[in-house]
């Protein structure tokens, strides 16, 4: 692990990234005594926070040969609760409740599939998960019915993850925020970053668009306009899918992995959404439904790659809405109220990357499909990095040395010229 030297320290930290772990870094900061500068555009529109599903589900999401993330995200599952609290009474709320409503749903999760090859997939599941010691209960269609009676007789089999979690994503967005800015931490959405290094980020003015309308973040350069530099002790860069752009050792470590995204609203008359987060494969492609308080679902979501592209295909939705009708037949007559893509930030293992990049420069990102799973143990090993004591929030269970090797970004070096990465722990 590379911490960070106390030398000459005067605790200013630039945080690059306005989501929910960059603001949830900020927050830890500055509650520590750090004078804290989150530095980005409104994290609305593309931005992962504001697009994600929700899910916070290690179990569900587990797969034989990623025991890494399957440790990570069982280690921040466990402090989420913790974690909730904290920022729901840092922002205003109580410990059950957050200003806006409760953040966190603790009604678990199923697994379901509808053919023959679903079903092998969800026994080898079982089976991985069980060595593990993991908590699941096989089901089968009717049973699964049983316990989410919106699910239609397609569904053949399941599996019970009574541990999983679901957490309002734009709820939590707007709640970490206003816990950060609580604690002192200072948003500065007039400029963007154009390149981070070790105590400095370089900055351009933000376009906005239209008259007081958002700032745009323009990838890989833009028009020349003001510039400027915010130096500091540390920068913490946690910019997502973008951090790729901002320090060329992440360029060939980062990615963006687009997911399409469609929310909808139970209508007068129609069966009531589904209580759990329901994870279903379809023929061999994977959808999930997230529900929300007030009759609302999110079903998600697409994986595909093609750069920075956020639009909404066609093919993503029709692909979304026959796989979740299959699965809950009443969602034919939900009202839609929203198409959205967002940009996930992968890295080559699917494992983030967290810690030092150069001296006075920490990276927190490449979190792919998990990064509201893994925002408490992120903030606790982004903490550690910075000297500070473990966050009240930590699960007693977390071993930060060993998830910090983990996800050191010295684990990746650049083999034979720059187009090729190799893992070489």
């Amino acid at each position: 692990m590379s911490g960070v030297s106390s030398v000459n320290r005067t605790n200013q930290l630039v945080v690059v990234g306005a989501g929910v772990i960059g603001s949830a870094v900020a927050w830890h900061a500055a509650t520590a005594g750090w004078s804290v500068v989150v530095v980005g555009p409104e994290p609305a529109g593309t931005s992962s926070s504001w697009v994600a599903g929700g899910m916070l589900a290690p179990v569900s999401e587990a797969w034989p040969g990623e025991e890494i993330s399957l440790r990570l995200g069982s280690a921040s599952l466990e402090s989420w609760p913790a974690f909730a609290s904290a920022v729901s009474v840092a922002a205003g709320g109580s410990a059950d409740r957050a200003p806006g409503g409760p953040l966190l749903s603790a009604e678990g999760g199923l697994l379901v599939g509808v053919d023959g090859a679903d079903r092998a997939d969800l026994e080898r599941l079982a089976r991985y998960l069980a060595a593990r010691g993991r908590e699941v209960t096989a089901l089968s269609g009717r049973e699964a019915r049983s316990l989410e009676p919106a699910l239609g007789p397609a569904v053949r089999h399941g599996l019970h993850v009574p541990g999983d979690l679901a957490v309002d994503n734009r709820r939590l967005l707007w709640t970490v925020r206003a816990a950060a800015r609580a604690a002192g931490a200072v948003f500065d959405t007039d400029w963007l970053a154009e390149e981070a290094r070790g105590g400095r980020v370089l900055l351009r003015r933000a376009t906005r668009v239209g008259p007081g309308g958002p700032p745009r973040l323009d990838v890989g350069g833009g028009e020349d306009g003001e510039r400027g530099t915010r130096e500091c002790d540390v920068v913490v860069l946690a910019a997502g899918a973008w951090s790729s752009q901002l320090h060329p050792g992440l360029e060939r470590l980062i990615r963006p992995v687009k997911g399409e995204v469609i929310r909808l609203a139970a209508t007068p008359g129609s069966l009531p959404p589904p209580r759990r987060v329901i994870r279903g494969s379809v023929h061999g492609r994977t959808a999930y439904l997230v529900p929300r308080d007030g009759g609302r679902l999110v079903v998600g979501a697409s994986q595909r790659e093609n750069g920075f592209d956020t639009s909404v295909t066609a093919r993503a939705v029709r692909e979304l809405l026959t796989d979740a009708g299959a699965l809950v037949p009443a969602l034919d007559e939900y009202e839609v109220t929203e198409t959205i893509a967002g940009l996930r930030p992968g890295s080559p293992d699917n494992v983030p990357l967290v810690g030092a990049l150069e001296p006075g420069l920490l990276v927190a990102s490449g979190h792919h499909r998990n990064g509201l799973l893994l925002t408490p143990v992120t903030v606790e090993l982004v903490g550690r990095l910075l000297g500070l004591a473990r966050a009240a929030f930590t699960s007693a269970s977390t071993d930060a040395e060993e998830l910090l090797s983990a996800t050191d970004p010295a684990r990746f070096a650049t083999v034979g010229g720059a187009d090729h990465v190799e893992e070489v722990r």
